[in-house]
């Protein structure tokens, strides 16, 4: 089985950006979790007049959590993958949402923002450290950071529980919706290579951001999936 290179995971979702919305509305808590995440950003009313970045975007699903929090906030939603923005500019936004082609390596948005939201980005990065410090220059004083991504490092019975599901579920109903399993083998090795929750957290500190914490997830993904928070 061939291993996908990280650089390699935008085109890989420009693949599969077409059946990646059905694949993730199988889980029943992926929005769900999105959304308790995006409230960690702790808006201040419903977002008028405040300006925040979607960091990885991929098909909307992070962006609609942040307007269900901000329905009147500018939100710039930023992914590298040009299929999965496709994707995303097909769906009913406010004239508030806009959407940018971009790594998150070469942004070339300009802040400050009051608030960044990154839902699965963190572990994609070839080299996450020089983003971080790009993100916190971004923000503005006191703004937060929010990322919302998988971590299993740190407990062994999260990391069966990961395994299992993936190779009873996501990489098998992957390769039944898109004929690749490229992609769906790589997120499973890429959760168990990644940062324990304890290390994230600790990148993040090294990186400039205060105010670092986890908050859980809940359901079958707590222990897997983690809030991170972290204030300029």
């Amino acid at each position: 089985m061939v291993k996908l290179a990280t650089a390699a995971v935008p085109d890989a979702f420009d693949e599969a950006a077409e059946g990646y919305d059905l694949l993730v509305g199988a889980n029943p808590d992926y929005h769900r979790e999105l959304r308790r995440s995006a409230t960690a950003l702790r808006v201040r009313g419903d977002g008028a007049g405040l300006r925040l970045l979607d960091l990885g975007c991929g098909t909307g699903a992070s962006t609609a959590a942040l307007l269900s929090v901000a329905p009147r906030a500018e939100i710039v939603a930023v992914d590298a993958s040009r299929g999965m923005l496709e994707r995303a500019r097909r769906k009913p936004w406010p004239d508030t949402v806009s959407f940018v082609h971009a790594r998150a390596e070469d942004l070339a948005v300009h802040g400050p923002f009051d608030g960044v939201f990154a839902a699965y980005l963190v572990r994609n990065l070839p080299d996450p450290d020089p983003v971080l410090r790009s993100v916190r220059g971004l923000l503005g004083p006191g703004a937060r950071f929010v990322a919302h991504e998988y971590s299993v490092r740190d407990s062994w019975a999260a990391t069966a529980l990961w395994t299992a599901v993936c190779w009873s579920v996501i990489i098998p109903s992957g390769v039944a919706v898109t004929r690749s399993a490229g992609l769906y083998t790589y997120l499973w090795r890429s959760v168990l290579d990644f940062d324990g929750a304890a290390a994230l957290r600790d990148r993040l500190r090294r990186n400039g951001f205060t105010g670092v914490r986890t908050l859980p997830a809940a359901g079958w993904q707590r222990g897997v999936v983690h809030t991170f928070v972290g204030e300029a």
